[in-house]
C-alpha cells in the first residue's frame, strides 16, 4: 500500500504544471477571439468618430437617423428632419449602415 501512493505522487506534480498550462491555452484563445476583435472594432469606431465631416450619416445609439450639420470637440449637431437638429455627443454617433456601398 505504501508503494501505491509513492508512485501517486510524481504524478500529481505533473498533472500540476499540465493545469496551468491549459489555464494559459485557454486564455490565449479567449484573447485571439474575444478581446482582440473587440479592441480592432473599438479602434475602427473611435477613427469614424474623429474623421466626421459636415454632411456623413449617422446615426446614434439611441436610434436617431440624421445628417452632420456641425462638429465641435465633444459634440456633434446633427439634422433629422427638415430644420430639425439636434446635438448629441460624439460617443453617442455611430456610423449609417443604411447606406448601399458601404
Amino acid at each position: 500500500m505504501f508503494t501505491i501512493l509513492q508512485a501517486a505522487a510524481p504524478a500529481a506534480q505533473g498533472g500540476g504544471l499540465s493545469m496551468w498550462i491549459m489555464l494559459a491555452l485557454i486564455f490565449v484563445v479567449m484573447w485571439f477571439f474575444m478581446i482582440r476583435p473587440q479592441r480592432k472594432q473599438q479602434k475602427e469606431l473611435q477613427a469614424f468618430r474623429d474623421g466626421l465631416k459636415k454632411g456623413d450619416k449617422v446615426v446614434t445609439v439611441g436610434g436617431i437617423y440624421g445628417t452632420v450639420c456641425e462638429i465641435k470637440e465633444g459634440s456633434v449637431l446633427i439634422e433629422v428632419d427638415n430644420n430639425v437638429k439636434i446635438r448629441v455627443s460624439k460617443n453617442a454617433l455611430v456610423k449609417d449602415f443604411t447606406e448601399p456601398g458601404q
